[in-house]
């Protein structure tokens, strides 16, 4: 009986339907690709950003900041303007190079701390199971997650407002409210952009995989952020 149902499905199935989803297949499997390869600049860029002084960020917190932040959006332009070229590829690949070397002031902070290489693995086991928990809700539910949306971008703009103030205002609980907040937003960000992969709302993997690999990125730092500050133990 299975077999007759699959052959009547194929029978209807029109050669727009059957070209529609060989996209939506070549764009899941390029998402992935390319997330996975995006980690290999990240790492190599934390290891140098682990064994830099970055002194200037010192110097002046509040300047270093914003120019940093400039620097990321703009190159977040820049990769949705290639977006549909090769030059996208390698400039989402530069940007995990850079995001791993600002990366290095964190974990130098972090594995100073007694247990500090546990608290790196657990921040990066945790956000592996979130990531993996969210793929799996957004597959196996085959549920369309896409009245997210609105959350999303209320959210963003919410939080990056709070990131600025937090730029000018040196308060502990606003930076862990932050890192909270990041968290969450991270989470349904991953389970409202695999969701449009399944259910054709992205067509472009380069896109995809920016906004799933920032929300891995900012999942895993603020996930390390607050493990430090519940522990708090230093050498």
């Amino acid at each position: 009986m299975q077999p007759e149902l699959r052959s009547i499905e194929n029978a209807y199935q029109t050669p727009a339907t059957a070209g529609a989803e060989q996209l939506q297949h070549r764009v899941i499997r390029n998402t992935y690709l390319l997330l996975a390869v995006s980690l290999i600049p990240t790492g190599i860029g934390a290891l140098i950003g682990v064994n830099l002084s970055f002194a200037f960020m010192r110097a002046s917190p509040i300047v270093s900041s914003l120019v940093l932040l400039a620097v990321i959006y703009g190159m977040f332009f820049a990769i949705e303007k290639n977006r549909d070229s090769g030059l996208g590829v390698a400039l989402l690949l530069g940007l995990t190079l850079f995001l791993g070397v600002i990366l290095g002031p964190l974990l130098q902070v972090a594995l100073n701390m007694r247990n500090g290489g546990e608290l790196v693995a657990l921040a990066a086991g945790g956000t592996a199971a979130v990531f993996f928990a969210m793929a799996a809700i957004a597959t196996v539910t085959r549920k369309d997650f896409s009245f997210l949306t609105n959350f999303i971008v209320i959210g963003s703009i919410v939080v990056m407002l709070a990131v600025l103030a937090s730029i000018f205002i040196a308060s502990p609980a606003l930076h862990l409210t932050i890192c909270a907040a990041f968290v969450l937003l991270s989470s349904v960000m991953i389970l409202w952009q695999i969701s449009a992969l399944i259910h054709g709302g992205e067509t472009n993997y380069i896109s995809a995989t920016l906004t799933l690999y920032m929300s891995i990125y900012n999942l895993f730092t603020s996930l390390l952020q607050l493990l430090m500050a519940l522990s708090g133990s230093r050498d």
